[in-house]
């Protein structure tokens, strides 16, 4: 892939990760202060009470996953940047135009797409 396509691809990929991170954030703490707010539990039906502690872990998920994927873009720009992005990290290949077309951040080819990758 040429490396000014999957630069655009990347820092796209990551501006649109920044909003939807904001955004995650913003909710995350809308349902904390919603959960915290409470005195304990106290006059308020059970099942309120779970509806917002589920909410709150939600919320807390969504962070932690778009967090791990902007991670994994941060990574690919620094690929990128050293001169390493486009071959898989396990066997060296070159991995396929459309695999990073699809998922510009991937660090493997096709085969090794299960394969743990230390970074």
């Amino acid at each position: 892939m040429d490396p000014d396509r999957a630069r655009q691809l990347l820092t796209g990929e990551l501006a649109a990760l920044d909003e939807r991170l904001r955004a995650a954030e913003d909710d995350r703490a809308e349902a904390s202060a919603d959960t915290l707010g409470q005195e304990g539990a106290l006059g308020q039906h059970p099942g309120d009470y779970g509806s917002e502690v589920n909410t709150t872990m939600e919320a807390d998920l969504s962070v932690n996953t778009l967090g791990e994927q902007r991670r994994r873009v941060q990574e690919a720009l620094e690929r990128l940047d050293g001169g390493e992005y486009g071959r898989c990290a396990v066997c060296g290949r070159e991995i396929d135009d459309e695999r990073l077309e699809a998922r510009p951040e991937v660090p493997t080819c096709r085969e090794h797409a299960d394969t743990p990758v230390v970074t």
